[in-house]
């Protein structure tokens, strides 16, 4: 009868040739981990289950352990779902010149808060200032680490205890829980709806700014639309009533854009640029939307409220790290360089002539010998331009069961996520980027 005394103990398996392997390539501490919990799990089992494992079937359980405990869980993937701003998918991704900027950054010591001039410290706020202000026409500039840390951030600088003015139309919830009446409590400030659900009007802001208020705030529906017997004052009518009553007004843009939505055949989304002409004394907005680059919370606006942000406790709980700004700034050259449809992927998604997107999914269906093109939309996503669609052409694959299909598209490597239409796995080149090609077609083909 088995026992016990017959495992091997841990010196002897750490001296075992595939260990030492192990212990090259994990290190002896994680290794050591690894042996103790696999004897540990046989000890555990005994006697119920008296039958002992061999050395190579301890050591295959070792290596086993140390794979599953050192596995990334955030890995690349080949987007052929069309959804351009993908959040669970990492929204947007960043240009070449971003990713240069990046691994410049991190690979030595940078100036991140070094004046070179005086040898002193200096300022992080500095390296996307300038590069904003000019694209933006505005005074000032902040960035901080996303959008939501940037509203959080200016009302409670501008606002703690203080009330500030909201639409009811406007009291939006977007993914992940980010609710705007739940933040205006975190800041401490002090909520006043205005309007009814789907209307509002500018007698509603007079009546409520009668009383002293610390600012009005606008924010963008983002991922839902107002229809039917609807009514918002304008932008530059809000900023009107306002500054009438000595109040700044706050524009929360949620995705932003700098560039024209209009030109891609999408409705004109509101723009950076147009809320500081308009007269917002501060407008927030997404780094990695329609932006383009990485997470961000961007803030830009006059130059005496951007102050009293840089300067308030939680700037600096919430301020962006030099890879973001690293990516932000190189983002943002695109612009001022006229080159963002070409060099940022999102624009080139958008973009993207509907003859290539056919052409492109022939070719996939050629190289496949499966499937036929369809027509089919393309959505932008990330709370950006609900319900718009863009035409595009995709591949669609009718296995018996799509969705154990999908599933095992996504168990690929690297992993293909598609959509589900009419019981057809769909695959959209829009999303999918043109250095994928060959690993999507070679995962279709080992499935297929």
């Amino acid at each position: 009868m088995n026992d016990l005394r017959g495992l091997p103990s841990v010196d002897q398996l750490l001296n075992h040739e595939q260990v030492r392997a192990l212990i090259d390539k994990y290190g002896r501490p994680l290794t050591l981990e690894a042996v103790r919990a696999a004897l540990d799990e046989v000890r555990a089992r005994f006697p119920a289950d008296p039958r002992l494992p061999s050395e190579d079937e301890l050591i295959a359980g070792c290596q086993q352990k140390l794979a599953d405990w050192l596995a990334p869980t955030l890995i690349p993937v080949i987007n052929a779902s069309g959804v351009i701003l993908h959040t669970n998918l990492g929204r947007a991704p960043l240009s070449r010149a971003a990713i240069r900027a990046m691994e410049q950054a991190a690979a030595s010591y940078n100036t991140l808060e070094f004046n070179l001039e005086t040898g002193r410290r200096g300022s992080r706020s500095l390296h996307c200032e300038s590069l904003l202000r000019r694209l933006t026409g505005a005074e000032a500039a902040l960035v901080v680490n996303n959008n939501a840390a940037a509203v959080l951030l200016a009302l409670s600088a501008l606002a703690r205890r203080r009330r500030v003015v909201i639409s009811r139309t406007q009291l939006i919830e977007i993914g992940g829980g980010f609710r705007i009446p739940e933040v205006m409590a975190q800041s401490g400030a002090r909520l006043v709806e205005v309007g009814t659900t789907n209307r509002v009007h500018r007698a509603d802001y007079e009546a409520a700014l009668q009383e002293p208020a610390a600012l009005v705030m606008r924010a963008h529906h983002s991922n839902f639309k107002l229809i039917g017997f609807t009514a918002e004052p304008s932008l530059a009518e809000l900023v009107q009533v306002a500054h009438r009553h000595g109040v700044p007004l706050v524009d929360d843009l949620g995705s932003g854009t700098l560039l024209d939505t209009a030109r891609f055949g999408l409705p004109h989304e509101p723009a950076v640029a147009e809320s500081v002409a308009a007269g917002a004394d501060l407008v927030t907005f997404s780094g990695d939307k329609l932006l383009g680059g990485p997470q961000a919370g961007i803030l830009v606006g006059r130059a005496e409220l951007i102050a009293k942000l840089k300067k308030h406790p939680l700037a600096r709980a919430v301020r962006a790290d030099k890879l973001q700004l690293a990516a932000l700034a190189a983002t943002l050259e695109h612009y001022l360089k006229d080159e963002a449809e070409r060099e940022i992927p999102i624009w080139r998604m958008i973009a993207a002539p509907q003859e290539d997107l056919h052409r492109r999914a022939c070719q996939w269906q050629s190289a496949l010998g499966a499937g036929e093109v369809v027509a089919a939309q393309s959505t932008i996503g990330g709370g950006s331009l609900p319900e718009e669609v863009l035409p595009t052409s995709a591949l669609a694959l009718r296995p018996p069961k799509a969705g154990q299909f999908a599933a095992r598209l996504r168990s690929l490597n690297p992993p293909v996520i598609a959509r589900i239409e009419d019981d057809r796995v769909l695959l959209d080149p829009r999303t999918v980027l043109p250095e994928q090609d060959g690993a999507l077609l070679a995962g279709l083909r080992s499935l297929l």
